[in-house]
């Protein structure tokens, strides 16, 4: 191979360099920012079949890092597409030619051409073998050099591509960024920089000049972007084309190898016939045989256990108690929640029914409550002036109201018409105002019953959608029952007794919307429907259980002590009417069952109790206080039996004397000192004492005497030692004994003989005895001697 022929190079040195520095020249060979480019005389296609030549050559260069080492890089011939696109990446020739750097200079750092010569014919014999490879390999140009022409150009465009418009500092600027762009590493720390606070001001100039110059680099770098795009095109189409023809070359050689190779005879087979074949295949057949009937084995094989595991699965499922209980368990959870939800819902309805009804029976009582009052302060107002209206009715002077005169005749009327149902009913030994005023007219009696039948038809709707499982108190009770049954230890650690009551609550109140303690006639609480699932759900637990302390025997007491108590004490305080004997029979009655027979919870119930009888006797003290009013009058205006106000006096005392029994009648509920001091000290000594003592005596009294002496209770007198009676009674026994003289003395001397009897019966013996023994009334010794 012939060597290539000598070349001649020339220097051209850019006119700035000089004033650059001499120190580190703008342009040195090891340096990054310079790349050696093809000169005019290599442009257009080099002979050999399209492929370039190129030649390595050791450069040395001095710069900051590269000091003393050969050449950095390489650089690569190309088509002259590729020349002319690497010109223009190097500065194009829109850069003057002053600013242009060849490559192909004559000397570089004292370096001669006839020594660089040297170097290419001694390194030629040595690269002939090589130089056909590399001519076939393209030079694509890398990252670095792509940002060493950037900067190349951007360093020129510094310094001379534009007119600075301050002429002053163009050396200055210029000069520093040349000096900060080729020595990075005389670049300040980041400690030793200066942070700008604030922008520098600028002037219009300089202003104008920066708007210039980003408007110029901006399409500098787009033009840079489009030109490098096409210069990676044409390189990677060059690329694809030479790799192509490349392996057409190596298919042409290795066919001609192919072709030149001959069979070799020298070769010798072992002999080959049919038996052999067929033993093979017999062989090969017999080994795939095994295996496949290995695979039918292990497959049927797999299908059991598979089976197998099935029926474990669904036997367990089956069997196992753990699975049973966590069906149970989750089962019984969902119940329960779906229970919690239902009644959430429902409770507010529930609370409107009840109070509306609450409110009807209490708009009731309050109607009866203050007509009562009226009626008696009107009464009373027109008995008092009945005297001066008797006085000045010849004058005619004194205006009669009308009003007074309306309520009057209707009050009368009202009488009239019991006097005619107690006639009716063979009742004839029936006091004056005993009766309860609590009669209602047409008007008020229908819409009364069409605004209760409005609330229990909307009391029926409330779980008219609802499942009986969830608002049947005995499906919900039966569900725990079966719990208790099957694991009774985890339904007593759960303290289910203490969650079945909050449970049946809105349901046991949703059963008590329509019922009324008050009537006489109402049912009973033993025959609701709660109350017997409630007692049936309790017995089976105590058959059941063996444990001494069940809990669910205390359910019941525990219902009563949350539900029906706080009821009960509604009606007590807002509703009831001690004057009336119905409403407290019917009251005390069902109080009775409620404190005596269900009171084994005594912890709970007793607070409940206590709170039931404050009630009681708070609401018995207020109607003390406003509804008795015995009045005092002339013993001439009442002596005659059918004077106005000798009826009203008449009335009001057996009104008072009502409520005294009443108020006894709440004996073994109250406690005796309770009573004691409200039925004798606030009542009997303080009002129907004083009425006796104003009234004439005769019969008539030793009969008002006799009844107070029968609604006393028995109990306070069972002790036989007793020789004196209670000492709340110490007023009553003195009237008898001073009633008892006058009679002695009188022509009714025969009712001395009772007033006995009813000292004897309160216990006051010695006064008796002492009284007998004063007046020798020897015959009524037997008396007391019988008793």
């Amino acid at each position: 191979m012939a060597h290539r022929p000598k070349r001649t190079f020339r220097q051209r040195r850019d006119d700035s360099s000089d004033s650059d520095g001499a120190g580190e020249p703008s342009a040195e060979p090891g340096a990054p920012g310079e790349q050696a480019a093809p000169g005019p005389a290599e442009e257009g296609p080099p002979p050999g079949g399209g492929r370039a030549e190129a030649a390595e050559r050791p450069f040395r260069g001095r710069g900051p890092r590269g000091r003393g080492r050969r050449g950095r890089g390489r650089v690569w011939a190309s088509s002259r597409r590729a020349t002319g696109a690497t010109l223009r990446a190097d500065g194009g020739p829109d850069v003057p030619e002053s600013r242009t750097v060849d490559i192909s200079t004559d000397e570089e750092d004292g370096t001669h051409p006839s020594s660089e010569s040297k170097d290419d014919q001694s390194s030629s014999s040595d690269s002939s073998s090589s130089e056909k490879e590399l001519s076939s390999i393209v030079n694509i140009p890398d990252a670095a050099f792509i940002r060493a022409a950037r900067r190349k150009r951007d360093l020129a465009r510094a310094q001379e591509d534009y007119i600075s418009l301050d002429v002053k500092h163009t050396y200055t600027i210029s000069g520093t960024k040349k000096n900060s762009d080729e020595d990075p590493e005389s670049e300040l720390d980041d400690h030793e920089k200066r942070i700008p606070f604030t922008p520098k001001p600028q002037t219009l100039r300089q202003g104008m000049a920066e708007e210039t110059t980003t408007r110029n680099e901006e399409t500098s770098e787009e033009s840079q972007e489009d030109e490098n795009q096409d210069i990676w095109e044409q390189q990677q189409m060059r690329k694809a084309f030479k790799i192509t023809e490349g392996r057409d070359i190596d298919l042409s050689h290795s066919s001609e190898s192919q072709t030149v190779k001959k069979f070799d005879t020298s070769i010798s087979f072992p002999p080959v016939n049919l038996e052999i074949i067929k033993k093979q295949l017999n062989t090969r057949l017999t080994l795939l045989q095994d295996t496949h009937r290995s695979h039918l084995r292990e497959y049927e094989k797999y299908i059991q256990d598979v089976k197998s595991s099935k029926s474990t699965i669904q036997k367990l499922e089956s069997s196992s108690n753990q699975a049973l209980n966590f069906k149970f368990y989750k089962s019984m959870k969902i119940y329960v929640e779906n229970l919690i939800d239902c009644l959430n819902e429902k409770i507010i309805s529930i609370q409107e029914i009840e109070s509306s009804m609450h409110a009807l029976l209490l708009k009731q009582a309050m109607i009866f409550m203050k007509r009562r009052q009226d009626e008696l302060k009107h009464e009373s107002t027109y008995l008092q002036q009945l005297p001066r209206e008797a006085e000045t009715s010849t004058n005619g002077s004194l205006a009669i109201d009308e009003k007074p005169q309306w309520i009057l005749e209707e009050i009368e009327s009202r009488r009239a018409r019991r006097r005619q149902a107690r006639a009716l009913s063979g009742n004839c030994d029936h006091q004056e105002g005993t009766s309860s005023d609590d009669e209602l007219s047409s008007a008020d009696v229908i819409n009364f019953q069409k605004s209760q039948g409005d609330i229990l038809q909307d009391h029926k709707k409330i779980f008219e959608d609802v499942h009986d499982d969830f608002c049947n108190i005995q499906n919900i009770l039966l569900k725990f029952q079966q719990w208790r049954e099957k694991f009774p230890d985890s339904y007593y650690e759960a303290f289910i007794s203490l969650c079945i009551p909050k449970l049946l609550n809105p349901l046991i109140r949703l059963q008590l919307i329509d019922w009324n303690p008050l009537k006489f006639d109402s049912i009973g609480l033993k025959q609701m429907p709660w109350f017997t699932s409630i007692e049936e759900f309790m017995d089976s637990s105590m058959k059941d259980s063996k444990k001494e302390d069940n809990s669910d025997k205390k359910i019941l007491s525990i219902v009563i002590n949350k539900t029906i108590i706080p009821r009960l004490t509604d009606f007590i305080e807002f509703i009831w009417d001690p004057l009336s004997t119905s409403q407290t029979t019917s009251l005390i009655m069902h109080c009775r069952m409620i404190l005596e027979e269900h009171s084994i919870c005594e912890n709970e119930v007793s607070k409940g109790k206590q709170d039931l009888l404050k009630s009681v006797v708070s609401r018995m003290k207020k109607a003390v206080e406003d509804d008795v009013f015995i009045p005092l009058y002339p013993k001439s205006a009442v002596e005659n039996k059918t004077s106005p106000h000798s009826k009203f006096q008449e009335r009001q005392f057996w009104s008072g004397l009502k409520l005294f029994r009443n108020i006894l009648l709440w004996n073994g509920l109250l406690p005796d000192d309770t009573l004691r001091d409200l039925g004798l000290g606030k009542l009997l000594n303080r009002y129907l004492i004083t009425a006796l003592l104003n009234a004439i005596l005769g019969p008539d009294v030793v009969n008002k005497c006799t009844q107070i002496a029968a609604y006393l209770p028995e109990k306070w007198f069972e002790n036989s030692a007793m020789k004196t009676s209670i000492p709340q009674l110490e007023n009553f026994i003195q009237f008898l004994l001073q009633s008892a003289q006058k009679l002695s003395r009188s022509e009714f001397r025969d009712e001395v003989k009772e007033i006995i009897l009813i000292l004897v019966k309160i216990k006051a013996l010695n006064q008796a005895e002492s009284f007998i023994d004063e007046y020798h009334l020897d015959h009524l010794k037997s008396e007391i001697k019988e008793i």
